[in-house]
C-alpha cells in the first residue's frame, strides 16, 4: 500500500487525510502540536461556525486573493449542504441562526473533533503529535520528533501547514522560506480579518466594549451592514473584519449610523427645534442614536457641522485609523502559495507535493466562509494527491 503523508492536522489537513485514507492509501499525518485542531477548537469557543446557509453565487463570491478562483471551484463542489451532511454524518446535528450562520448543535468544536478523529481512526489514518516539519532533506521531509530526527520519504504529500497569523496555535508561516528555497512563487502574507488601530480620545474609555448593532460599513468595493464593538484597542467584531481586505488595500472605511433612513430623512429629523438642547442631546433624541454610535460620531466628526452637513455626517462617517491589527492578532491570513506555482492542487516545483487550506493566497470574511474553504480545499487536494499515485 503507497504511503500517503499529511503535514498539518486543522481542519484542511484531517480532510486530505480522509480522502486520501477513502481512496486506499496508508495515511500518516504530522503535526508539530501536541494536539490536533488547536486553532478549530479556538474557534469553537464563541460557537463553532461551520458555514453559511446562503446562495451558491453569493457564498462563492466571498473568496478573494490570487487562487480564489481554486477555492471556489472546491466550495462549488463542498460547499454549504455538503458541510452540514458531512458533520451530521458524523452524529453532529447542526442548525442554522437567524444570520444564516450554521452551527452544531453541540455549539462547541470538541465533539465535532472527537467524532471526526474517530472516524479518520477507523479508516487507519494514523496522526503522529509533536512531529514538527523541519524542511526538505535527503530527498524526503524531516521532521523534529520527541525520539530526535525523523526523515520520511512519502510516496506523496499534502501540506495542511495554515497561514501566519496565531502562532501559538500551530500557524506560524515557518513553511515559507522552505518552499520559497524550492523555488515556489509566494504572495507575502497580511493581516486578514484583523481588528481595525485606534487612537482613541480619553472620553472613549467608557465605551469600551460596547457594541454597535445598527450600522452599514463602507469600504473600497464591499458594503455591508453588520455589527462590531469599540474596544480598547479600537474596533473589533466581524463588520470590521468583513471589510479588512479593502481597508488593508488603503480604501477609506465609513459608517452609516442610520442605515435605515435616507439621508433626507436624517436632516429632515435634525431640522426639528432643539431649543436649548446640545448637538449631541438634540442627535440622541432625533435619531435614536445609542451612546456608543453618538460616541462615534462625536470621535470621528468633531467639529461637528450643522444642518444638512451634520446628516450627511451621520450617513457617511469617516473612520480615523492606524490600520490593522499585526498579523499574529489576525484571524486568518491573505498570501502564501500562489496561483503561479500551482498545477491544480501541486506544487510545479515538487512534483507529487500538494497544498491545501490557508497555505493557498486567498481570504475570506468570517461567518462560515473560512472554514467551508479550509474544508473544501483540504477534501480537493487529498483527491487529487490520491489521483496523483494512480
Amino acid at each position: 500500500m503507497s504511503v500517503a503523508l499529511v503535514i498539518g492536522a486543522g481542519p484542511a489537513g484531517l480532510m486530505a487525510a480522509g480522502a486520501l485514507a477513502r481512496a486506499g492509501r496508508r495515511v500518516v499525518v504530522a503535526e508539530a502540536k501536541p494536539s490536533v485542531g488547536r486553532k478549530l477548537l479556538m474557534a469553537g469557543k464563541s460557537g463553532l461556525n461551520l458555514t453559511k446557509d446562503e446562495g451558491q453565487e453569493r457564498f462563492l463570491a466571498a473568496y478573494a486573493g490570487s487562487t480564489a478562483g481554486l477555492v471556489r471551484a472546491a466550495v462549488a463542489r463542498f460547499g454549504p449542504a455538503a458541510v452540514r451532511d458531512w458533520a451530521e454524518a458524523l452524529g453532529q446535528p447542526v442548525f442554522t441562526g437567524s444570520s444564516g450562520r450554521v452551527f452544531p448543535e453541540a455549539m462547541k468544536a470538541s465533539p465535532l473533533l472527537r467524532a471526526w478523529l474517530g472516524d479518520l481512526a477507523a479508516q487507519g489514518v494514523e496522526i503522529r503529535t509533536r512531529w514538527r516539519w523541519a524542511g526538505f532533506a535527503e530527498g524526503g521531509f524531516v521532521f523534529d520528533t520527541p525520539a530526535g530526527q525523523e526523515v520520511l520519504h512519502p510516496e506523496v504529500t499534502v501540506l495542511a501547514l495554515g497561514g501566519a497569523s496565531w502562532a501559538r496555535l500551530g500557524s506560524d508561516g515557518a513553511w515559507a522560506p522552505w518552499l520559497a528555497a524550492q523555488g515556489v512563487a509566494l504572495a507575502p502574507f497580511a493581516p486578514a480579518n484583523a481588528g481595525l488601530v485606534v487612537d482613541w480620545s480619553e472620553h472613549m474609555a467608557r465605551h469600551f466594549g460596547a457594541p454597535v448593532k445598527v450600522a452599514r460599513l463602507t469600504a473600497g468595493d464591499v458594503v455591508l451592514r453588520g455589527e462590531f464593538v469599540i474596544s480598547a484597542r479600537g474596533l473589533e467584531g466581524s463588520a470590521i473584519y468583513a471589510v479588512s481586505r479593502p481597508v488593508r488595500e488603503g480604501a477609506a472605511l465609513w459608517l452609516d449610523l442610520c442605515p435605515d433612513w435616507t439621508e433626507a430623512e436624517v436632516a429632515a429629523r435634525l431640522a426639528r427645534p432643539r431649543g436649548g438642547a446640545t448637538v449631541a442631546t438634540h442627535l440622541r433624541k432625533v435619531l435614536k442614536l445609542d451612546p456608543a454610535r453618538l460616541a462615534l460620531v462625536m470621535e470621528f466628526g468633531r467639529p461637528l457641522p450643522e444642518g444638512a452637513a451634520l446628516a450627511a455626517l451621520v450617513k457617511h462617517l469617516p473612520v480615523r485609523h492606524a490600520g490593522l491589527r499585526p498579523l499574529d492578532e489576525a484571524i486568518s491570513t491573505a498570501g502564501g502559495v500562489a496561483a503561479a506555482a500551482l498545477d491544480g492542487y501541486m506544487l510545479k516545483a515538487r512534483p507529487g507535493v500538494f497544498v491545501a487550506g490557508e497555505m493557498l493566497d486567498w481570504e475570506a470574511p468570517t461567518g462560515g466562509y473560512l472554514l467551508t474553504g479550509c474544508l473544501a480545499t483540504g477534501l480537493a487536494a487529498g483527491a487529487a494527491a490520491a489521483g496523483w499515485t494512480g
